[in-house]
């Protein structure tokens, strides 16, 4: 019984690999490699803001005085998705506190659990942090038809 031996060029690389390549036995791990990567406290920040901001029933992000900048912002196309988040990032962990306003009529304490659920999966997918805590603060509750100047008679016709 002989014993069949492939030739080098016809050895796969790993599962799970973008590319298939030939063994050339000069592979780098990722033990290998030095280096180290350092995300910034703005990222992961912008990360949470944008995975709270997706949560049906947020209709903002912020206390009163950063959202009225936060329109000034909108206005000349600047938004700031970083407003009403706040972020403490470590090597291995983040924590994470969103000030944000509920849409009239949706279940507040279900949208707090829904976006600390979508802050805290966002960031460990995204980042690769460990996420030990994501407070929600529930400042205020938008009503529909409030901002619309419509309903106010005009003094001037």
């Amino acid at each position: 019984m002989a014993i069949e031996e492939k030739p080098a060029a016809s050895v796969a690389a790993p599962r799970g690999s973008r590319v298939d390549r030939a063994f050339t036995g000069s592979a780098t791990t990722a033990a290998d490699t030095a280096g180290k990567t350092t995300i910034a406290d703005s990222v992961v920040a912008k990360v949470a803001g944008i995975a709270a901001r997706e949560v049906s029933g947020v209709y903002a992000l912020g206390g009163g005085g950063a959202r009225a900048f936060g329109a000034i912002r909108d206005a000349i196309n600047a938004t700031d998705l970083t407003q009403g988040v706040k972020v403490e990032v470590g090597e291995t962990q983040a924590a994470a506190d969103l000030t944000i306003v509920v849409e009239y009529p949706a279940p507040i304490q279900e949208v707090a659990d829904q976006v600390r659920t979508r802050v805290a999966g966002a960031i460990s997918r995204l980042v690769g942090l460990e996420v030990v805590e994501v407070n929600v603060d529930v400042n205020d509750i938008h009503i529909p038809g409030d901002d619309d100047d419509d309903s106010t008679p005009s003094r001037v016709s």
